[in-house]
């Protein structure tokens, strides 16, 4: 893998840490803004709402500017909305500035993972993949964890200046590992579909069942995950102290799950969505009936980190595939189904956390996981043909 993968992924990593890191960060923020704990979650559908709409957006206009500029201009600009962040005493600008942070976040991610696939083989789009959300995984192993022991420690805030300067290291790798004219930026200034071409692949029923599965995949795993620490400390009825050990567990495991579908999506997207996904609902089935008892929970929250990211990673390595025809718009399609499902899931999670229980968002989880399976069996067929085709190819 090119050396150039490794360094989008150290920016991935600051990023994930900040689209991750309020996971452990919610109770402090309501209670430091004087909001309710469902609401401080919506700052996670703000994050992905700004996502959303950032992905395409950002993707169409930075068809023609130059790879290297579009990342570095991303991520300044994502590092001064942590600035202003850590500085707000209104909830409401802490909002928009999650909006603003997640649309550069957005426009980072779609022209990384439209570089990433053209840094690699045709057949090799899943394993870039992995390479590049290793970022994320190892900001839920390492970065997250430690944003919730520095926001105990020092407050919220802390971490968020924290983010701000991890992004410096992440623009110096981009200045430093992205050369302005890489083979991927040549492709995609020069000649290749029309915009007008690539948005008409959003009609393909492929791409289009990839998204929507991709959606609710994650849509569940934002749901559980944003509200893993009233979870912990209120079902499970344990120590505020046991919440970065959680999401420590849960980031092992998606960084084992990322890495084992970079191994097996390309070739064997069918076996792998066909075993992992059953597991995957019948863990937050298990989780939430079973999340007052500590230690069930600690290791039900590490197997669904191993599940959740198979199955997400392997659905929008497949959206990348089914997006083949879509070079530069491809991976805003692949952005966008991530984060209707980051949008939608926490919403629904604050929705179930005030009219039922602290386990209420997990049981949004199950059900958003559920209807992904029943939509998944149909396709399973494609899926395994398109899977052929790549062996082919390769």
């Amino acid at each position: 893998m090119p050396l150039a993968l490794y360094l989008l992924a150290l920016a991935v990593f600051a990023m994930g840490t900040s689209e991750f890191m309020l996971a452990g960060l919610v109770p402090d923020i309501a209670s430091d803004l004087d909001v309710s704990v469902g609401t401080a979650g919506l700052l996670t559908s703000a994050f992905a709402v700004g996502m959303i709409a950032g992905a395409p957006v950002m993707a169409a206009f930075a068809r023609q500017w130059p790879a290297r500029a579009t990342l570095l201009g991303c991520v300044v600009v994502f590092a001064l909305c942590h600035i202003v962040a850590a500085i707000t005493p209104d909830f409401s600008v802490l909002f928009a500035t999650r909006v603003v942070a997640a649309v550069a976040h957005a426009g980072f991610l779609a022209v990384a993972l439209s570089t990433a696939t053209r840094l690699v083989a045709t057949d090799q789009k899943g394993r870039a993949l992995a390479v590049l959300l290793s970022g994320t995984t190892i900001a839920t192993v390492a970065g997250v964890p430690a944003g919730a022991l520095l926001g105990t420690a020092l407050g919220w805030r802390a971490t968020f200046w924290a983010v701000a300067l991890l992004c410096i290291p992440a623009a110096l790798g981009i200045l430093t590992g992205v050369r302005p004219r890489t083979k991927a930026a040549t492709e995609r200034t020069e000649g290749g579909a029309s915009l007008s071409f690539e948005l008409a692949q959003l009609r393909t029923a492929p791409l289009i069942i990839a998204m929507v599965l991709g959606a609710l995949v994650n849509g569940g795993t934002f749901a559980a995950f944003t509200f893993l620490a009233p979870v912990v400390t209120g079902t499970a009825g344990l120590d505020e102290a046991w919440v970065p050990l959680s999401l420590v567990l849960f980031g092992i495991g998606s960084f084992v799950g990322v890495t084992a579908a970079g191994r097996l999506s390309d070739r064997h997207a069918r076996v792998t969505l066909g075993a992992a996904t059953p597991v995957l609902l019948l863990g937050w089935l298990a989780l939430a009936l079973l999340a007052a008892h500590p230690v069930l929970l600690m290791i039900l929250v590490l197997v669904q980190g191993v599940s959740a990211f198979a199955v997400g990673s392997t659905l929008i390595t497949r959206v990348l595939y089914a997006a083949s025809e879509a070079p530069t718009m491809g991976g805003s399609y692949a952005t966008a189904a991530l984060n209707v499902g980051a949008a939608a899931g926490p919403a629904i999670g604050a929705v179930a956390l005030s009219g039922s229980s602290d386990s209420g968002p997990v049981w949004v989880a199950a059900t958003l996981t559920g209807i992904a399976l029943i939509m998944l069996l149909p396709s399973l067929r494609l899926i395994a043909s398109q899977s052929r085709t790549v062996e082919v190819v390769g």
